[in-house]
This record gives structure tokens, C-alpha cells and sequence, in this order.
């Protein structure tokens, strides 16, 4: 006996395959939960800090907090039996307390107290914090029969009943400040999407695309290569990532008109970014300050991380370009074939009035040209960053919009600029949300500061242990393989290089490689994985602009991912093959 498949059976059969891929807001969510669970298996765990100085790419002096591998301790209760005595002698010694920059009346006053309950936050307070008692009295200032673990609440702020983990979204959202995530990407997210509201709905972009794609004759195709190494020259020399988001915005429709999908436009501009941010010779914000806190000289084997640049950039522009002409021929094979659908209807629909390139047009676009080339000067020569570049994208913006009310573009008013850029705001309302999310992942393991203990801090001291005693080959690989891992939580380079490289670069002496290597491998892991992870805010960014929901992206950029470590793989075998200093 046979039954005929009906309607509903073949409906309930394709929404189920739609269930299979999980949007990215839940597969964020899955990840804080499992985060939080290792949060009750793995005790915290913190470092002093210090700060050192080094010299930057352009010559000048800077510091930089980070960590001492040396002095890892777990957290643990106070040995208040220990301290009382110890404080009560303490107390008399007027040059040791000078020295520790104690207050010798108040701590008097204090020891008087009942010691059972004494806490850190009272000792803060008299000037001995916990790094200054670990400093003077080694681990015997803690009661080390428990590690103590740091586990987020389920619900909670961090000023009413502390941190909880169901609160992730809000916490992720403010946290940082306006010069960093999450709540400067938020801001410049938004910032750009209004800004690029306007400018869309002025058609200059459109007309400009048409009018290339009309005089190039067929050569529109080398123009990919082109800007994968230009976009990948910009990660190298000043660490482009959170520039590309509003680029994107320009040639996401390009590169859709061109025959191409969503998802070579983001390789062509973001991914090619981070490939010169994991090649790079000079970024100040990986190789300088990894380089610094490695101890060697800044810009060192400059001539071998050049070739590289140049080798891993072709290499990867070429893995670009075999699926971008895959997709050109067989368009309907992209897994973004769908959701490209709004940018192909906006250019099908484009009428031939609007595809006229006219003088506000082409007025528009060199006014945009000029911002761009203002935003690359003030990034690289006056150190603009995410106040700057926000307010600079919203003048490009608001002019670009008085020169279509001027020249009476699309019928363009003032009230249109402010609903234009009401739009673009909302278009990218939805990518803000998942920078706060992904913040939020890093909260529940503890935050990103050595100085406070956390389950973070913990696992990178486990790690860099486990690479003691190693062949210097598979040292060097392993070191290679934790920093790309470590970037899946923590993707700022310079908090990653603050982070892991004081562990790594005296671990490279132990098994035999040299600090030069342990940079090397910092700044691929750290620079490859940023093209991956959903926990990039600019990634995200990105993404959003693009209308790419991040697990179509990972279908995609999980081969690219494999096609990176294998580069990466073979470039650290020959760095210590050939003793690379």
C-alpha cells in the first residue's frame, strides 16, 4: 500500500528544514547559556597588572596595562587569621606602610576591628588592595582550601543584586564607552545607518553603479581583486574593521549588480580586511602593541611579514573569486539568493530616469569620496576613531542629502532626509542589538580584565600550562590554534595582545621558539577568526548591511576559516623552520 504525499505533509516537511538553521539571536543565547554553565565548572581566577611602555609604529612611546604571567591565583576567601596578625605588625612599620602607600592611623583603627568580617573591598579602601597584599605576603592572605567560582545570577544588574546572565542584552549594551563596544559600535551603527538612509534615497549610489557597470565593457570583473586588496591594505596598515561597515553599504549593491551576491561583497570589503589585520606589518592596534609587550622591537621582521601580506592576500583573493564566479554563472547556488532579492528588485526596478548619472549625482558621490579620504587621514594621522568617524559619516550624510534637495533628486525634501535617515536607523536597529548580545557572552565568563577574577582568566592561564614542554613546531602550531580559539570571545586585538602575549611570549623562550613566532601567531589567530566569529561587532555591523543572517555566513565562511588556518598552519611551520627573529 502506498500514501500520497499531501500539501500539509510537504508544507509541515519544508518548515522543518527552515527550523534546522537557528537565527543568529539564538544561537548567541545558546552560547551565554553554555558560557554561564562552564562558569560553575571552572573556578575564577585573576593576575596583577603592570604597565609597560613600548614604541608604537610611528615612533612614539605609549603604555599599555598588562598583565604578569606570574602571579595567577585563583580566587579564593581571605585568610583573615593570617591577616590579623600580619596587618597588627603591619601596622607598626611606618616605612613598609609608606611604601605601600597605606594610611598607618587608619589601618591602626581597622585591626581593632573583628577580623571574621573583614573583606577586600574594606582593605581597598585603606590602600591594600589585593595585588598589593599578593605582592607581600604570596597566597597566604587567602584561604586556599576552596576555589571560589564567579557565576553570574540569573537575573540581576550590576547594581541591583549583581550581574545576571538573563540581563545579558541590556549589561552588553552599555558596557564600554563612546570610544569602544558596546556602546560606541551601537552608536556608530546606527549613526551610519541614518546617514546612509539619506544618501540611498538620493539614488547617487544607483546611478553611479550603472554608470560603471555601462562604460566598463566587461572588465567589471577585475575590479574584485582590485578591492580585496585594497580593503586588505587597509587592515594592514591602520587596522581598518569598524571603517568597512558603511563601505559596505556601497558595495553591497555594487557587487549584486555586478552578478555577484551579498556575500562576496562582505568578503571583498570586511574579509579582506581582517586578512591584512592577520598579515599585517604594521597595524598599530596587533603588531605594535603585540610586538611591544613581546619585548622586541616594533616593526621587526617587517620583510617576511610583507611577502606574507602579499602571498595570503592573493591567495585569498583568488579563493574569493572562484566562488564569486561559481555564483555569476549559477546565481540561484548562493545561500543568500533569497534575502539578495531586495537589492536585485531595486535595480530591476530602477527606472531609466533613475538611471540617469546626472551633475548632483556625480556631485553627491565626490562629496563622498571627499569624506572617505577626510575619514582615512584623520584615522591614520590624528588618531579619529568611533566619535570622530560617527560624526564625519553624519556630515556625509547631511550633505549629501542639501545637494539632492538642491538639485531636487528623487523628488528629495527636508522632510525626506529626516525620514530617510529614521529608515536607515531602523534598518540597522536589529544588527545594534546583536553588538550588545555578543558582548554579553563575555560578560558571563567574568569580562575581559586580568585584574578581576574570572572564568576567562583561568582557562588562558590553563592553556598557556598545557603548551610547557612541547616540540617547539607544535608549541608554535598550538599557540596558532588558542589564539584563533581565544578570538571566538575576545576579538579586540589590542585587549587580545594585552591578554594572552605576556603568557605566550615568555612560554615561546621555555619550549624553544621565538617571541617574533608568538607574535606571529597572535596576529593570524587574532586577525583570521575576526571574519568568523559572531561576537565581532563589526562583522555584525557588517552582516547587517548586507541583510546576511550570520548562520548563512558561517555555511560560507567556515571553508574560507579552514582555507585560513591551512595558510596560517604553513606560514608558522616556516617561521620556525627557519628560525624566524
Amino acid at each position: 500500500m502506498s500514501f500520497k504525499k499531501t500539501d500539509n505533509d510537504q508544507k509541515s516537511k519544508k518548515d522543518l528544514t527552515k527550523m534546522r538553521t537557528p537565527h543568529t539571536y539564538a544561537i548567541i543565547f545558546v552560547v551565554v547559556l553554555l558560557c554561564w554553565i562552564l562558569t560553575f565548572m571552572v573556578p575564577a581566577g585573576k593576575f596583577s597588572t603592570h604597565d609597560i611602555e613600548y614604541t608604537d609604529s610611528n615612533g612614539d612611546v605609549k603604555t599599555r596595562t598588562v598583565l604578569m604571567a606570574e602571579t595567577f591565583r585563583y580566587s579564593y576567601n581571605l585568610n583573615t587569621d593570617f591577616l590579623a596578625a600580619e596587618l597588627k605588625k603591619l601596622a607598626e612599620d611606618e616605612n613598609a606602610l609608606q611604601e605601600l602607600g597605606a594610611d598607618q592611623e587608619a589601618l591602626e583603627e581597622f585591626v581593632e576591628t573583628d577580623p571574621s568580617a573583614w573583606d577586600q573591598s574594606q582593605l581597598d579602601e585603606l590602600g591594600l588592595t589585593d595585588d598589593v597584599l599578593y605582592g607581600k605576603y604570596g597566597e597566604s592572605i587567602y584561604d586556599t582550601s576552596k576555589k571560589l567560582h564567579k557565576t553570574a545570577n540569573v537575573w540581576g544588574t550590576d547594581d541591583y543584586s549583581g550581574f545576571g546572565f538573563m540581563n545579558y542584552i541590556f549589561e552588553g549594551l552599555v558596557t564600554g564607552s563612546k570610544y569602544g563596544s558596546a556602546v560606541g559600535i551601537v552608536a556608530l551603527i546606527l549613526v551610519v545607518g541614518g546617514s546612509f538612509g539619506i544618501i540611498m534615497k538620493t539614488g547617487a549610489i544607483d546611478a553611479g553603479i550603472y554608470a560603471f557597470i555601462k562604460k566598463s565593457k566587461g572588465l567589471e570583473r577585475l575590479a574584485l581583486p582590485l578591492l580585496f586588496f585594497i580593503f586588505s591594505l587597509g587592515g594592514a596598515t591602520f587596522g581598518m574593521s569598524e571603517e568597512v561597515i558603511p563601505f559596505a553599504m556601497i558595495m553591497v549593491p555594487f557587487v549584486i549588480a555586478l552578478g555577484y551576491d551579498s556575500i562576496v561583497a562582505v568578503t571583498v570589503t570586511y574579509v579582506a580586511s581582517q586578512v591584512g589585520n592577520a598579515a599585517s606589518w604594521m597595524s598599530p592596534f596587533s603588531v605594535a602593541i603585540a610586538q611591544g609587550i613581546a619585548g622586541i622591537p616594533v616593526l621587526s621582521a617587517a620583510s617576511f611579514r610583507l611577502a606574507m601580506w602579499f602571498v595570503v592576500t592573493g591567495l585569498s583573493a583568488a579563493y574569493m573569486m572562484v566562488y564569486a564566479e561559481k555564483i555569476r554563472k549559477k546565481p540561484e547556488l548562493s545561500a543568500v539568493y533569497d534575502t539578495d532579492e531586495h537589492f536585485r528588485n531595486r535595480i530591476e526596478n530602477t527606472t531609466e530616469e533613475e538611471m540617469k548619472f546626472t551633475l548632483g549625482h556625480k556631485l553627491i558621490l565626490l562629496e563622498m569620496l571627499a569624506v572617505l579620504v577626510w575619514i582615512i587621514w584623520g584615522v591614520t594621522k590624528k588618531a579619529y576613531y568611533i566619535p570622530e568617524i560617527a560624526s564625519q559619516f553624519f556630515v556625509m550624510g547631511f550633505a549629501a542629502g542639501i545637494i539632492a534637495v538642491v538639485f531636487k533628486l528623487n523628488g528629495m525634501t527636508i522632510n525626506d532626509m529626516a525620514s530617510s535617515f529614521q529608515g536607515g536607523v531602523s534598518d540597522l536597529a536589529g544588527t545594534a542589538i546583536v553588538v550588545g548580545m555578543a558582548k554579553g557572552i563575555l560578560l558571563v565568563l567574568g569580562g575581559s580584565d586580568a585584574n578581576v577574577a574570572s572564568t576567562l582568566n583561568t582557562v588562558l592561564y590553563s592553556i598557556g600550562n598545557a603548551l610547557n614542554g612541547v616540540p617547539a613546531t607544535v608549541a608554535a602550531w598550538s599557540m596558532y590554534l588558542f589564539q584563533s580559539l581565544f578570538n571566538l570571545v575576545v576579538t579586540s586585538n589590542s585587549g587580545q595582545a594585552a591578554l594572552t602575549m605576556p603568557i605566550m611570549a615568555p612560554l615561546s623562550d621555555i619550549v624553544g621558539v621565538s617571541r617574533q613566532i608568538a607574535v606571529l601567531a597572535y596576529q593570524l589567530g587574532a586577525g583570521f577568526v575576526d571574519a568568523f566569529t559572531p561576537v565581532s561587532a563589526s562583522l555584525i555591523g557588517v552582516l547587517g548591511v548586507a541583510r546576511i543572517d550570520w548562520t548563512k555566513w558561517a555555511k560560507y565562511q567556515i571553508k574560507m576559516q579552514g582555507f585560513f588556518f591551512l595558510m596560517g598552519t604553513i606560514i608558522i611551520v616556516i617561521a620556525v623552520a627557519i628560525g624566524l627573529q
